[in-house]
């Protein structure tokens, strides 16, 4: 935070290290190229054989630069449906056809999907849907999916249908650095990622691509190499961005070696076992959870067996100063008006929780859901009469106080007590 409010912020320096198209950025090219460095060593990459580019505003135009790089408009990728769990950047239609993210608009997307019993994702389903429509890029990756990934099948996929392989790890990129998920590296062609989820560091995104000696195809020559680099690089500038946020890069740079550190494998052990007792309690109160439980940071909360609607509680959960989203989950229609919630445990593990103060988490959820039901009961399930009764809702005030009592005894990271009361 100290790093993204430096004068850092006041630099323009298109280009790249050595290649800028502004004068004065020699401090500037050493950052990030001491970034870049600490990002292949966060994720124990040879840098013979991986590069990494560490411009890009986020997630999302990370993978816009993927595309733009690498594909022509209209060629066709397959990435994980956005109601199973995937994100708007990997392509998305509405049930009516309309498409809505930019991916869908400008390449030919088709979602792979969850198998509804167990929602998990059915690897048999998609090679049969790959074999048939030959996509052009395979991503895996998710927004909303609570379980690892099986890189070796989905490599097995790619090289069935000709498809080179990306891995969206935005999510669970800081468990990846500090082990506690399975690596993507050694099986996919490109690796993209936020900064500042379970990495834990500024708002902005990378991209990691192969490099060096490739295997020839069949009815190509020998001593192949790699072409993504130079592709990449141009794709992020002067293609679809500007000037990099030196300050972003510089504060990922900060972020990054502390993911080297013993304290954040700590950290991002303590994020996976927060997330699995957020779920044992929530399941222990009968709710049900999508792939019934998680393995990595996140539960996705299936709440259309209790009638409510993952609006209602995020609305509700809002009211007691409990931050969650709404968040659509396998069968539903539309994006948003989901039947679900996504709750996630880096952020309260960052404050100093343990397995025990997320026991304490679910049962204000569980009392939530109560009073929202009640409130239903008593006042009708529509939106407008349901939020009547929540206001001076006495119940809704009780559990609040209690939240707020619970939390403040947590530091908050970025804040001392002195700043608040200021």
């Amino acid at each position: 935070m100290e790093t993204l409010g430096s004068c850092l912020t006041n630099k323009y320096s298109e280009g790249l290290p050595g290649a800028r198209y502004y004068g004065g950025n020699e401090n500037i090219d050493k950052i990030e190229v001491l970034c870049q460095d600490r990002a292949l060593a966060a994720f124990r990459l040879d840098k013979e054989k991986w590069g990494v580019n560490v411009q890009p505003y986020s997630g999302s135009p990370a993978n816009m630069a993927v595309y733009t790089a690498l594909l022509n408009p209209h060629d066709r990728i397959m990435g994980l449906d956005l109601p199973s769990g995937g994100h708007l950047t990997h392509g998305y239609y509405t049930a009516g056809g309309k498409k809505i993210s930019a991916t869908s608009i400008f390449f030919e997307s088709l979602p792979y999907k969850l198998d509804p019993a167990t929602g998990l994702i059915d690897y048999a389903k998609l090679e049969e849907k790959a074999m048939d429509f030959r996509p052009k890029m395979l991503i895996c990756g998710g927004s909303a999916y609570p379980r690892d990934w099986d890189y070796a099948k989905f490599r097995e996929i790619a090289d069935k249908c000709g498809a080179m392989l990306m891995m969206d790890m935005a999510h669970i990129s800081g468990l990846v650095a500090a082990e506690e998920q399975a690596q993507p590296f050694e099986y996919c062609d490109i690796v993209t990622t936020t900064t500042h989820k379970s990495l834990r560091g500024p708002r902005a995104g990378m991209i990691f691509f192969r490099r060096g000696a490739r295997a020839s195809k069949k009815g190509e020559p020998e001593g192949q190499t790699y072409d993504y680099e130079s592709r990449v690089n141009m794709a992020v500038f002067p293609a679809l961005q500007g000037g990099p946020h030196n300050h972003q890069i510089g504060a990922l740079a900060v972020a990054l070696k502390h993911a080297c550190s013993p304290e954040f494998r700590a950290y991002s052990k303590q994020v996976k076992a927060n997330a699995a007792a957020l779920a044992a309690a929530l399941m222990k109160d009968g709710y049900k959870l999508v792939t019934d439980g998680t393995e990595n940071h996140l539960v996705l909360w299936d709440l259309r067996p209790c009638g409510l609607t993952g609006s209602k509680m995020e609305t509700i959960c809002d009211m007691l100063h409990i931050t969650l989203n709404k968040n659509a989950v396998f069968g539903d229609a539309s994006a948003l008006a989901p039947g679900g919630c996504r709750i996630g445990a880096p952020a309260m593990t960052s404050r100093g929780l343990k397995e025990k103060d997320f026991e304490t988490i679910a049962a204000f959820l569980h009392r939530a859901v109560k009073i929202a039901l009640d409130v239903q009961a008593s006042h009708g399930k529509m939106l407008k009469d349901w939020k009547k009764g929540l206001e001076g809702n006495a119940d809704v005030a009780a559990l609040r106080a209690e939240v707020e009592a619970f939390a403040e005894a947590f530091e908050m990271p970025g804040f001392t007590r002195a700043s608040v009361d200021a």
